[in-house]
């Protein structure tokens, strides 16, 4: 890895207290990393259990929709209950979740669920990808539920130690083949709607061999998004794997020299080699790692320096204990850790726990809209007050879901 990069990361959090926009708090220059110290980092405990005094043996395991949302129900022995909500996949994937992932839960004792999570994927292996990893995080989700309302604690205690009360967001606009200056018109309406300080925006034309998504329209929306808004703004850009490693490479380097601070998946996902390609020959960090589906590939992407920012997706990739494992070994490298977003307005719930006890969590988590949808099933709604999002307070998850929504909810089987 080269040494500018490393001195620009060093700097990076200087500039960032000072309100100048280079590097965006990803602060701390990045450390020689051997496998040893990332092996360690996996094999901690997650899951406090000596919470738990006696076991919490999982009676049920159950899939419900209402609407067009779905959620998990685990209950206990002893008439404990947990729920969680799933994203938008449960409506293709829960022959999966009731074939043959809920049965790796019930019986079990709720204590292990480090040890269940893990024994969940061995068990269906070959299936290994997004279908299976969303199934057992929706579990996993509900049963850190259930065991936070037994003692009376919120997830992120059940894990680690809450470190913020409030998680600053960034407004990530969805819009490709609009033109430059259009989007710099939704990227001002955004930070003014919400208050954030940080966005980020579409380039390329999403898993396209580069190719634009219109003729001009990346180039021109680098040459001229900072100059828009202001050093004072922090901003990223994704392109979804749009580019090869030439290509990406031209355009990582324009970012730099038009003042972007993070470029987000240059590559392909699974194109490993070409996502460090890039990430060695530019000088702002590389994000990515959203439909990651392996440990041991994030293990490889963070000793090489493929990434300088790790992203699991909390249901993509099967969950807090899952994604704790890549946040400890993303630590051990001096690495910041931002998850995707996957839940739309309900899977705020999830990221804020994360980003609420993660020590090495990333300045900003995604905001993409949709926050309302909590107030219309979720109690108490999450608030979103001057660019900010609030961790749930009570037991487990924080919230519950109205009990109109549960009525009306019928198992999918």
């Amino acid at each position: 890895m080269d040494i500018g990069r490393r001195e620009f990361i060093g700097a990076s959090i200087g500039a960032s207290l000072s309100g100048g926009f280079s590097g965006s708090a990803f602060g701390g220059k990045e450390k020689e990393v051997d496998y040893s110290a990332l092996d360690a980092a996996l094999k901690r405990p997650v899951l406090k259990r000596q919470l738990f005094s006696s076991p919490v043996k999982i009676a049920s395991v159950e899939l419900f929709r209402s609407g067009k949302f779905s959620f998990v129900r685990v209950r206990s022995g002893d008439g404990a209950e947990g729920v969680a909500v799933t994203n938008n996949k449960a409506q293709y994937v829960y022959p999966i979740f009731n074939k043959l992932v809920r049965g790796c839960f019930v019986g079990k004792d709720a204590r292990d669920l480090d040890a269940i999570v893990d024994s969940a994927r061995r068990k269906n292996y070959k299936l290994s990808g997004l279908a299976l990893y969303c199934c057992i995080a929706w579990c996993e989700f509900a049963v850190l539920d259930m065991l936070g309302k037994i003692v009376g604690k919120g997830t992120g205690d059940l894990i680690g130690r809450i470190r913020q009360k409030e998680v600053k967001m960034y407004s990530a606009s969805g819009n490709r083949g609009n033109t430059p200056a259009e989007e710099i018109k939704v990227l001002r309406d955004k930070i003014k709607a919400s208050g954030t300080k940080a966005v980020k925006f579409k380039v390329g034309g999403r898993m396209s061999n580069n190719a634009d998504s219109r003729p001009g329209r990346t180039e021109g929306l680098i040459r001229t998004v900072r100059k828009a808004l202001g050093d004072d703004v922090t901003i990223w850009a994704d392109s979804n794997g749009s580019y090869d490693a030439r290509k990406g490479i031209e355009i990582g380097k324009m970012m730099a020299e038009y003042g972007i601070d993070m470029f987000e998946e240059p590559c392909p996902f699974d194109h490993l080699e070409e996502t460090k390609q890039v990430a060695d020959a530019i000088s702002i960090p590389v994000s990515g790692g959203e439909q990651e589906a392996s440990l041991h590939r994030f293990r490889w992407m963070i000793a090489n320096g493929a990434v300088q920012v790790v992203q699991p997706d909390l249901h993509y990739f099967g969950g807090f204990i899952r994604a704790t494992r890549v946040a400890r070994m993303a630590e051990a490298a001096g690495l910041k850790v931002i998850p995707h977003m996957s839940g739309g307005g309900t899977g705020y719930v999830e990221v804020i726990h994360f980003a609420s006890f993660t020590p090495n969590i990333g300045p900003f988590m995604e905001y993409k809209g949709g926050i309302e949808q909590t107030g219309k099933w979720y109690e108490p709604p999450l608030r979103f007050k001057n660019g900010a999002i609030n961790v749930p307070k009570g037991p487990g998850m924080g919230v519950h879901i109205d009990k109109k929504v549960l009525s009306k909810a019928e198992k999918m089987v």
